[in-house]
């Protein structure tokens, strides 16, 4: 292998990490959280949020709301969340947060949660 192609290899292994979105996942960590109950009530028009899905923090910049309907940025798409996944429950934890799943190979939102844009 050339030298330019392994270096640029190596560099991208090393920051593919960087780039992945912040999980809400419960692989155990949150097991005792006094969260832990009111995470696995959340519910939209299409079930439960995290029944099928991980929930992912979002970051300010990367949704966006007009006139009460929501758009955010996932896998780098702009999608449009559907009126029935916006999750209408008070946000206990201030963030933004989607649980999302894959239609013919795009990202489509399960669950949305606005957060307090902070």
């Amino acid at each position: 292998m050339r030298p330019a192609k392994l270096r640029a290899m190596t560099l991208l292994g090393l920051m593919l990490p960087l780039a992945t979105s912040a999980l809400a996942r419960d692989d155990g960590r949150y097991a005792n959280s006094p969260l832990k109950p009111w995470f696995e009530s959340l519910r939209s028009e299409y079930g439960q949020c995290c029944s099928d899905a991980d929930g992912y923090v979002v970051a300010d910049v990367d949704w966006e709301s007009d006139r009460g309907h929501y758009r955010v940025h996932l896998d780098e798409e702009w999608v449009v969340v559907p009126d029935g996944a916006v999750v209408t429950e008070p946000n206990r934890i201030g963030r933004t947060m989607v649980w999302k799943h894959y239609i013919d190979g795009h990202p489509r939102v399960r669950c949305f949660m606005p957060g307090s844009m902070t």
